[in-house]
């Protein structure tokens, strides 16, 4: 790409050089979603080889993926997102907000979701969608947590805005009390732990903003962060923009021991109906 004298101090124009093309930033958002291998790329994209070879050489070339040999018989590369790479996942999830609010939407900043709308169709989509392998998240305790539970016959994955019920100075319509999200979470805890089922909370806050929180409610299963945008980029989690932050929109999803999505509740404007639920379809999970 050309760029004019007065774009080489700009950061914006630099990384309009990498995101700037429409198929390198699907590219990248299908990485993200653990799509790392060249057919598969290819099949989900519709692209043709040549073209796709091109746009993986550039996003190689820029430093935004990397190769890692898999297959040495015939050759046969993973392409995956370096520090850099993993530092560009903010932006496609704001792109994805601002798309689901002004293209998608009418506009309105909500924590919830309609029926039919294209958050909804997305969400429930996932079902029998696998996780990426080996994705941790950290907690409050300084550790990092696998997102589904290796030990566990069925993860419910409960994400959720936050801890801070004060996330902006006009409320947004369906943000939930973040004392009733988790005290139903906690008065069911030991049925989910009778059943040997694993329950994983995630917010996109720090991990230190909900360490409190926990240690005060007594939570006994893990508040993990997705501050980095991994999960919520790995799924096209839902989310909405309030006091200049992303946050993920409340939803359930119920996982089996091999990652695969089971079950989808979204939008969850029935708390207690949506603990019961999960209970239920994850005691039948595996």
């Amino acid at each position: 790409m050309r760029m004019h004298n007065a774009d080489e101090h700009c950061g914006i124009a630099q990384a309009a050089v990498v995101t700037g093309d429409w198929w390198n930033v699907l590219v990248l958002r299908e990485i993200a979603r653990g799509r790392v291998r060249f057919d598969a790329l290819a099949a989900e994209l519709g692209l043709s080889r040549k073209v796709l070879t091109e746009r993986l050489g550039r996003l190689v070339a820029s430093g935004v993926l990397r190769r890692s040999l898999y297959q040495r018989r015939p050759v046969r590369y993973e392409y995956l997102l370096t520090d850099s790479g993993l530092a560009l996942l903010p932006l496609l999830v704001a792109m994805q907000e601002w798309g689901d609010r002004w293209m998608l939407g009418d506009g309105t900043a909500t924590a919830t979701a309609t029926e039919g709308g294209a958050e909804h169709a997305r969400v429930h989509a996932l079902t029998g969608t696998r996780l990426p392998a080996a994705l941790e998240l950290p907690a409050g305790d300084g550790t990092d947590h696998p997102v589904v539970a290796p030990d566990a016959t069925a993860t419910v994955l409960f994400t959720y805005p936050g801890v801070d019920p004060d996330v902006s100075d006009v409320p947004v319509p369906g943000a939930p009390e973040p004392a009733l999200d988790h005290g139903l979470f906690h008065r069911t805890w030991p049925e989910f732990r009778h059943t040997g089922v694993a329950v994983n909370a995630i917010t996109t806050q720090l991990p230190e903003e909900p360490a409190a929180f926990a240690t005060a409610q007594g939570i006994p299963y893990p508040l993990l962060s997705d501050a980095r945008y991994r999960l919520t980029t790995a799924l096209r989690l839902p989310t909405f923009r309030a006091g200049g932050r992303l946050h993920l929109k409340r939803l359930v999803l119920v996982v089996d021991p091999e990652r695969t999505v089971r079950h989808t509740l979204f939008p969850v404007d029935d708390l207690p109906r949506a603990v019961e639920d999960a209970l239920r379809l994850a005691a039948t999970a595996t």
